[in-house]
């Protein structure tokens, strides 16, 4: 894929979560949430401050994180589901 966000934007794909519970249950598709967890595929350069420097980002490809469930902009690139969100809308990285 040859997609590269600009200043703070992050391109992610959701991790899917599983389909039953601990407990044994199935969820089905209709009562699923989509989750709140992801993988960052790509990375801008940064924004840039007061004074014109670009600030780099605090995440890189592969990290995992967290965002809020209502964050970014849903896209289709190359058939994949994916988001682009600001990383003012990344709450943490997974460790």
């Amino acid at each position: 894929m040859a997609f590269r966000p600009l200043g703070d934007r992050v391109l992610v794909k959701r991790v899917e979560e599983e389909e039953k519970t601990k407990g044994g249950i199935i969820i089905p598709d209709t009562a699923k949430e989509k989750p709140q967890e992801g993988e960052v595929i790509a990375v801008g350069p940064g924004a840039r401050d007061d004074s014109g420097k670009v600030q780099p980002l605090d995440v890189k490809p592969g990290d995992r994180i967290l965002f809020g469930k209502w964050s970014g902009t849903e896209v289709k690139l190359d058939g994949q589901d994916l988001l682009i969100m600001k990383e003012s809308d990344i709450l943490g990285v997974v460790a």
